[in-house]
């Protein structure tokens, strides 16, 4: 679904390396980046910036609803099966997903972009919106910039 949200990919990436280049710490950097996705309006309702350590992923950062999902095994959830198929996932509609875990009520689809280093998966930004297949490929290509510079910044 691509709406007439003005996303601002770009301008994310540029505040993420302004802020780098003021040695702002690892957390801070993916606040930033969850809170510049969010900020987009809809389809983003809340994004969620999980990092893999281990066989599990840990929330580092989040802008939007808060979740009880603070720790995810790999391939448990859309989040967990991203990094274990090793692929972005883009589910239209969660309630059509058999291990979908619910951070909420009312998240009806969702969108994960691993943040990686060639094959390296380091995390993963994670998400939810409030509309059926609210994501569409230009929200992917958007989201992936941000990933993909922080998978350099990190």
């Amino acid at each position: 679904m691509t709406t007439g949200v003005k996303s601002d990919p770009a301008g994310a990436v540029r505040a993420l390396r302004a802020a780098h280049l003021h040695d702002a710490p690892r957390g801070e950097l993916l606040q930033m980046a969850c809170e510049k996705i969010q900020a987009w309006g809809g389809p983003y309702t809340s994004v969620y910036a999980y990092m893999l350590h281990g066989d599990e992923l840990l929330l580092e950062a989040f802008a939007g609803r808060e979740t009880d999902h603070t720790r995810i095994p790999v391939g448990a959830g859309v989040c967990g099966t991203a990094v274990a198929e090793k692929r972005d996932q883009n589910v239209p509609d969660v309630r059509a997903v058999g291990n979908y875990l619910a951070c909420n009520l009312y998240t009806r689809s969702e969108l994960v972009v691993l943040i990686r280093r060639g094959d390296h998966i380091l995390g993963q930004i994670d998400i939810d919106s409030d509309v059926l297949n609210g994501f569409g490929e230009r929200e992917h290509d958007d989201v992936k910039l941000v990933a993909d510079a922080l998978a350099v910044l990190l």
